[in-house]
C-alpha cells in the first residue's frame, strides 16, 4: 500500500519541516539573509534555541530560514505552512480559507493570512517573453465580480473587474489585472510579454483587430460568427489552427474557483488570485509536474517576498 502525503515527515514535525524548507531554499548550504554570507554560519544548540537558529559570524547576525521570506514574523509552524501549501497548490480550484481554517486548526484570519502569503510566493517575477522559440501566444480578457464602489449595472461590463490573460499553448499563463479592456491596455500588455517571434491568436474585438502588435503573426477567430477554430495552411505547407480555446479553457478553470470556490474577491487582492491560478496551469501535471513537485516550487518562490498588511 502506497503511503499518504500526509503522513511525510515534513508535514508532521516542525523540526522536519525547517529542515525540508532549508533544503529547497538553501540548496548549497544557509546563506545569511542580512549580510548574504555563507561562509561563517553556525547552527545555534541549546534548549531554549528556536528550531532552525543559525548565527552568522560575519555580520553576528541570527537568523532562520524564515527571515526575508513570506514566513517572516510568522508563528504558525512551520509544518502547517507547508501542509497549507500543499494544500493550496494541490486543489486545482484553491481552498478557501474557511476550509484552511477548519483544516489546520488555526483562526480564520491566520489562514486568510497564509493563502495570502502563499499567493505571493506562487508570484513570478522576472520572467522572458512568451512565444520566444516561434510558438503560439493566446490572448483573452474575462470580466469578474464587481469593482469598489460600483452598483452591478443590468447590462454591460462596466461594473466588473476585468483580467486579461496571454497562455502559451503547451506552455504556461500569465494573467494581468487592469482597469479597461481596451486598444490600449492590449497593446502595453502584449508588447511587454509576447516575443516578436511568437504568433499571437485572438477573438475579434476592436482592440485587437486595430491594435499594433509585433509580432510575426496576428490571427483572429470572429465568435459572433459562431467561428471557434479553423485551419489554415502557411507559406511552407504547415497547417496552422486558429483559435482561442486555451485561454477559454484557462478561464474556464479561473472562474470557476473564483465563483465556486473564493466566491469574493476585492479589488484589491485580484492579482493575487489571478497569481495562484496562473502558477498551478503553468506548472500542471502535463508539464510534468505533480502536487509534490509543485508545492516545492511555490516554497522556493518564498524568497525575496515580505507581505505585510500594517
Amino acid at each position: 500500500m502506497s503511503k499518504s502525503i500526509i503522513e511525510a515527515k515534513a508535514l508532521q514535525s516542525e523540526a522536519a519541516a525547517y529542515a525540508w524548507v532549508e533544503a529547497r531554499v538553501w540548496p548549497q548550504g544557509p546563506v545569511c539573509p542580512h549580510c548574504g554570507g555563507f561562509d561563517r554560519i553556525g547552527k545555534m544548540a541549546g534548549k531554549a534555541t528556536r528550531i532552525g537558529l543559525y548565527k552568522c559570524y560575519q555580520c553576528r547576525k541570527q537568523f532562520t530560514v524564515k527571515v526575508g521570506t513570506v514566513f517572516e514574523d510568522s508563528h504558525v509552524p512551520m509544518n502547517l505552512w507547508l501542509q497549507a501549501m500543499y494544500l493550496l497548490c494541490s486543489s486545482k480550484k484553491g481552498i478557501s480559507s474557511n476550509q484552511l481554517h477548519r483544516t489546520l486548526g488555526v483562526t480564520l484570519k491566520t489562514a486568510w493570512f497564509m493563502a495570502h502569503r502563499i499567493r505571493e510566493a506562487m508570484r513570478v517575477v522576472g520572467v522572458a517573453p512568451m512565444g520566444s522559440d516561434g510558438g503560439v501566444v493566446e490572448a483573452d480578457e474575462t470580466f469578474i465580480g464587481t469593482k469598489e464602489g460600483r452598483r452591478k449595472a443590468k447590462s454591460g461590463y462596466g461594473h466588473k473587474m476585468v483580467v486579461m490573460t496571454l497562455v502559451e499553448r503547451d506552455g504556461k499563463a500569465r494573467s494581468f489585472q487592469i482597469e479597461h479592456a481596451g486598444r490600449e491596455a492590449a497593446e502595453k500588455i502584449i508588447g511587454e510579454n509576447v516575443s516578436n517571434e511568437a504568433r499571437l491568436m485572438t477573438d475579434a474585438a476592436s482592440y485587437y483587430r486595430h491594435g499594433e502588435f509585433d509580432v510575426a503573426d496576428h490571427e483572429t477567430v470572429n465568435h459572433d460568427a459562431d467561428e471557434y477554430a479553423r485551419y489554415e495552411r502557411d507559406a511552407d505547407g504547415v497547417e496552422h489552427v486558429i483559435h482561442t480555446n486555451t485561454v477559454e479553457n484557462y478561464y474556464s478553470v479561473f472562474k470557476r474557483g473564483m465563483k465556486g470556490v473564493y466566491q469574493h474577491c476585492s479589488e484589491k487582492h485580484l492579482h493575487r488570485y489571478a497569481a495562484e491560478f496562473d502558477f498551478r496551469y503553468s506548472n500542471r501535471v502535463r508539464l510534468g509536474v505533480d502536487d509534490v513537485e509543485r508545492t516545492v516550487r511555490a516554497v522556493q518562490g518564498i524568497v525575496g517576498k515580505r507581505l505585510t498588511y500594517r
